[in-house]
């Protein structure tokens, strides 16, 4: 018995990660969280794009011209 608990209390964050994760499986929550993270990426990328002007327009013809 002092074994299982040892072993509850050195993985508890695993246990419970795995059960979290269980729950997001089973509601299809993933789909939120994974549009979440695509709106998140957008609005990073469109900011940098956005500031970042000139220096992008050079990485992308120098990207082109070396197609």
């Amino acid at each position: 018995m002092n074994n299982f608990k040892d072993f509850l209390y050195e993985y508890r964050g695993a246990i419970i990660g795995a059960i979290v994760a269980i729950v997001i499986l089973v509601t299809r929550l993933y789909q939120l969280v994974i549009g979440i993270i695509l709106i998140g990426m957008g609005i990073f990328v469109g900011n940098y794009i956005q500031r970042n002007k000139y220096v992008v327009k050079e990485k992308l013809k120098n990207f082109i011209d070396r197609m």
